[in-house]
């Protein structure tokens, strides 16, 4: 075996797992770490002024590329700054490995400055958590946490390694890590329980999440869907990460709406859904009826992750695996299965689903139409000006809830699903420097992040990694000046003073934010747009660009629909 320190074992054994860059911003104890890389070809470090930023890089880069992200973050300071974004790739499922450096345990029992038990404070938002106390455990270490990050259900793991381990040397078992095969199918029996269910159904609809995407799963669903002439729901923003089915497609039934009643009439129609690839449901505010799912509908739950199996509401066949092996057995299934009167009652239901989801697309395009003209611009008038200009292979990256409203979704603007990144997790500060990661994973593919001014400013150092590392991402600022969804959010609480258009601490004023001197600062170019037609202008060359760019846009302090 051959014998090295800790620290070049540790980049030893993620070279052998693929891993060829690594987000992080330093301190004294990650200088062993540090140092071994200065002289390592293998990894690329990739540094981050602040722990958002850097957490949120790795998040999007693990997101895009399907692969391990990698986060080295500075000892107790810097795993508490990065939690926010930690909580966000935990109801993510994204599989990162995240370490920190710890104090040299010859000193621990002197309780030293920034040391602490960082292991407790990661392990509720990560699937495993541990500190390597032997330099001759660490690479058994590794490959346990590779292996639990990236096996379903898929999620960060949190090694602390100490500073003795790090530097400490050995002969070590450097065997790489391995991962077994993920496509593990649910029973045959189970899925043909499924089929006759889903093939005798008179109203079929579909619920599906982010976990379609992450399987490859995409065209499967299609294939369901079309067999059963049932609409497809995504999940409501709250869980809304990823684009489970194609925006354009006649059968997308567009998002589910956030509270509880309101998704509680949506699926009333239903007889029977199937529920695929999604926490069902993870709501927001507690509502009267609190029943999001109504009791008359027969369930069939297919997902990865038992736990998600029956969580919340009660199915009649539960499938456990991957979902793209059992949603390609269940179209077979269904294509043999269902009789000739199934298939016609199917195809008509198709068709009418399809005429509806045109006529609501006119609608939409029509009113956003006629709002054109109003200054500031409205939302509907950005998001709309944004859908004319997107290529076919963008990549889009919304961090700002009130103002897209899915619109991009509802206009038919995204012509592919894997490039779709919303918030799960709802730390504030993630999309920036998601954005970032996705365009490193992606670096052939146009990047667009749409944020809010608010949630922008909690990882705005991120702009400075964008400059330092020359990632042509589009930054829009979708401004309001205002934490719109806390307005919207008091407002439907019934609350005394917002009743009245009176809130504190939620306006973004006094001094206004200059965000254009902001990015400038950090090394990004940047302006301010105030006109539609300019807007899509300057974002067709942005897009097409070999820099980052940020563009700042007015719009109006109006209120949100699904959100009032």
């Amino acid at each position: 075996m051959p014998r090295m320190t800790g620290s070049r074992a540790f980049l030893q054994l993620l070279a052998e797992a693929g891993v060829t860059r690594l987000f992080g911003n330093p301190g004294t104890t990650e200088l062993p770490l540090v140092d071994a890389l200065a002289d390592d070809r293998r990894i690329g470090y990739v540094l981050g002024l602040q722990e958002v930023p850097v957490m949120a890089m790795a998040d999007g880069y693990a997101m895009a590329s399907g692969g391990l992200g990698v986060v080295n973050l500075h000892v107790s300071c810097g795993l508490g700054n990065a939690m926010g974004m930690l909580y966000n790739a935990f109801r993510e499922g994204t599989p990162l490995l995240v370490t920190a450096g710890q104090s040299d345990r010859r000193i621990l029992f002197e309780e030293p400055i920034l040391a602490s038990d960082m292991v407790a404070v990661a392990r509720p938002w990560t699937k495993w958590a541990a500190q390597v106390e032997r330099v001759e455990d660490l690479p058994a270490a590794v490959r346990r946490a590779v292996q639990a990050a990236l096996t379903p259900p898929t999620g960060p793991v949190f090694l602390s390694l100490p500073m003795d381990v790090q530097l400490a040397d050995a002969e070590l078992d450097l065997t790489p890590p391995r991962v077994p095969d993920r496509r593990v199918r649910p029973p045959i029996d189970a899925l043909r329980r499924a089929a006759e269910l889903l093939g005798h159904a008179r109203r079929p609809g579909i619920v599906a999440g982010s976990r379609i995407v992450e399987a490859g799963a995409v065209e499967a669903l299609v294939a369901v869907a079309e067999r059963l002439g049932a609409p497809v729901f995504s999940e409501s923003a709250t869980s809304h990460g990823r684009l489970p089915f194609p925006a354009a497609h006649p059968l997308y039934g567009q998002q589910l709406p956030l509270w509880a009643p309101d998704v509680s009439k949506k699926l009333a129609e239903f007889d029977v859904l199937l529920a695929v690839g999604l926490d069902l449901l993870r709501m927001y505010v507690h509502h009267e009826p609190p029943q999001a799912v109504p009791s008359s509908c027969r369930m069939v739950h297919l997902d990865e992750n038992p736990w998600q199996i029956g969580k919340n509401y009660s199915a009649e066949v539960g499938l456990i695996g991957d979902v793209r092996s059992g949603l390609e057995e269940l179209a077979t299934l269904l294509a043999g299965s269902m009789n000739d009167e199934q298939k016609l009652q199917a195809r008509s239901r198709a068709k009418q689903l399809g005429a509806a989801h045109d006529q609501t697309r006119t609608s939409l395009r029509a009113q956003i139409a006629g709002e054109r003209n109003v200054r500031p611009m409205l939302p509907t008038t950005l998001m709309e000006t944004v859908a004319s200009v997107l290529p076919a292979n963008v990549a889009v990256v919304e961090e700002a809830v009130t103002t897209t409203e899915h619109l991009l979704e509802r206009l038919g603007a995204l012509q592919n699903t894997d490039g779709y990144f919303a918030h799960r997790g709802w730390a504030l500060g993630w999309g920036l420097g998601c954005a970032i990661g996705v365009k490193l994973a992606w670096p052939e593919r146009p990047v667009l992040a749409l944020l809010g001014e608010g949630s922008a400013m909690y990882g705005i150092q991120g702009l400075w990694s964008a400059a330092k590392y020359r990632v042509p991402v589009t930054f829009v600022i979708c401004n309001n000046g205002q934490y719109q969804i806390l307005k919207d959010g008091a407002r439907m609480l019934g609350l005394p003073a917002a009743r009245e258009g009176r809130f504190l601490g939620m306006d973004l004023a006094e001094p206004t934010i200059d965000f254009v001197q902001l990015a400038q600062a950090l090394g990004v170019e940047a302006c301010r747009v105030n006109e539609p037609d300019e807007l899509g202008e300057l974002l067709k060359t942005s897009l097409a660009g070999d820099g980052p760019r940020l563009i700042d846009v007015p719009i109006q302090k109006t209120r949100a629909s699904q959100f009032g």
